[in-house]
């Protein structure tokens, strides 16, 4: 198995295909009004930023994201409505990122699968 050893962080390309990915992901995020609003007044130079350490974070398979700094970042948005339909937008808008992006299928699930546990942190629940 050429993949046996490395973690989700190298099965999906690195940080060339996590920037990528990121980039184009806020990209399809700000022209969706269904959720686009939700970034009014934030540095998206800086969401960029907190979304590529986050990722590279949880898709090193020793690391995890703080719970506590989740749900500190999210609870000014909890607040202004976000909640589960939100984040299934937010997550298929990932999937067809990564589609995109030429990433495996089998290491998009997993990639889901590993954002997903972060939903009530996200939530505040």
């Amino acid at each position: 198995m050429p993949n046996q050893g490395q973690t989700l962080f190298e099965r999906i390309g690195g940080e060339f295909t996590i920037n990528a990915v990121v980039d184009e992901f806020y990209d399809r995020v700000l022209n969706d009004d269904r959720i686009n609003y939700f970034f009014d007044n934030i540095s998206m130079d800086m969401q960029i930023r907190k979304l590529k350490v986050f990722l590279k974070l949880a898709f090193e398979e020793q690391k995890t994201y703080p719970s506590f700094e989740m749900r500190k970042a999210h609870a000014p948005l909890v607040e202004r409505g976000l909640n589960d339909t939100h984040i299934d937008i937010l997550l298929e808008h990932m999937t067809q990122t990564l589609k995109i992006h030429k990433v495996p299928l089998d290491v998009i699930e997993e990639t889901i699968n590993k954002i997903e546990k972060y939903r009530d942190d996200v939530l505040n629940r």
